[in-house]
């Protein structure tokens, strides 16, 4: 039974709760108030954005400008690609495919 002895047998305390708290009551803030500071808050964030955005320099060098504008005009033709064929069109490949895998086992049998 030693091994029981060094057990806190008395119940939890919660900080804040009981006598040893402070005794006083935090007051309630208004809902309005913080309304108007919110208001006040995002007002000031668009003054913000908008001198950011005037302030904005493109710190790239050339070539990362040009490797971009090739990124976007090879992902505009693999989109052009992939629009210019119709579901008949992608179906008849598929199935020419298939016919032609199927030929090859047929013949390695």
């Amino acid at each position: 039974m030693s091994e029981y002895d060094q057990i806190q047998k008395s119940s939890l305390n919660l900080k804040g709760v009981g006598e040893l708290s402070a005794g006083k009551k935090k007051k309630k803030k208004s809902k309005e108030s913080k309304h108007r500071l919110e208001q006040v808050v995002t007002s000031q964030n668009d003054d913000e954005e908008v001198k950011t955005k005037k302030a904005y320099i493109d710190k790239r060098t050339p070539a990362q400008i040009a490797f971009d504008k090739m990124q976007e005009k090879r992902q505009m033709e693999r989109i052009l690609k992939k629009a210019s064929k119709t579901h008949k069109h992608r179906v008849e490949v598929s199935r020419l495919r298939s016919s032609k895998m199927d030929l090859r086992q047929v013949i390695h049998i």
